[in-house]
């Protein structure tokens, strides 16, 4: 059986849905089956309006599925991604994140390998404090926490250590470092997920 990835993420603008889909590709080349699955838009409409890509985005989706419980209880091993909100993750995905009570109390998400990654405006505008804040909540799930590191060559030049990353200056789109990147992440998070779940003989 194929080791099972979930990515689940919010966008705004379509950033973070770009490095979702390059984390995925990575896992699938590991050959892991995926998931990729998105939340729910709650802002208001017209913080929406204030920002021309941000209404774009809206208005050009759905993008990808929206995620359920039932895709955590499915995966061996999951990713998050955010937009930097304030050095923390975005509502809309911690929404989601806040209603697993249910699958944690009952052991669900314990032993899962987990890992992050986050979009920002601005340089020091907190993507590793929110990439801290999404590893937080796996501490509480009992989930097995996998940093990026620096593993390979290609990450001492672009990598962050936490998780992905990338800074979207004058309203930059991904540039192809930080892609590479994700995908690294992605089959690192496969690779490793694969192991944990032979071990327990899953």
């Amino acid at each position: 059986m194929s080791t099972r990835i979930l990515v689940v993420y919010y966008s705004a603008t379509g950033n973070t849905a770009k490095l979702a889909a390059a984390l995925a590709e990575g896992a699938a080349d590991a050959g892991a089956e995926m998931r990729v699955r998105t939340v729910p838009e709650t802002a208001p409409p017209e913080a929406i309006a204030t920002n021309p890509r941000w209404r774009a985005w809206v208005d050009s989706g759905p993008h990808d599925d929206l995620a359920t419980l039932g895709d955590l209880e499915w995966a061996d091993g999951l990713a998050l991604g955010s937009p930097t909100r304030f050095g923390g993750p975005a509502s809309q995905l911690k929404s989601y994140l806040d209603s697993t009570g249910g699958l944690w109390a009952k052991g669900k998400l314990a032993d899962k390998v987990a890992t992050s990654f986050t979009t920002a405006s601005t340089a020091h505008g907190g993507l590793e404090a929110t990439v801290l804040a999404m590893n937080n909540i796996f501490y509480h799930w009992g989930a097995i926490v996998l940093p990026l590191g620096y593993g390979q060559p290609h990450l001492l030049e672009s990598g962050n250590p936490y998780g992905g990353s990338f800074v979207s200056r004058k309203a930059a789109e991904p540039d192809k470092e930080s892609l590479e990147a994700l995908r690294i992440q992605g089959t690192r998070l496969a690779t490793i997920a694969g192991y944990v779940r032979v071990g327990r003989g899953s």
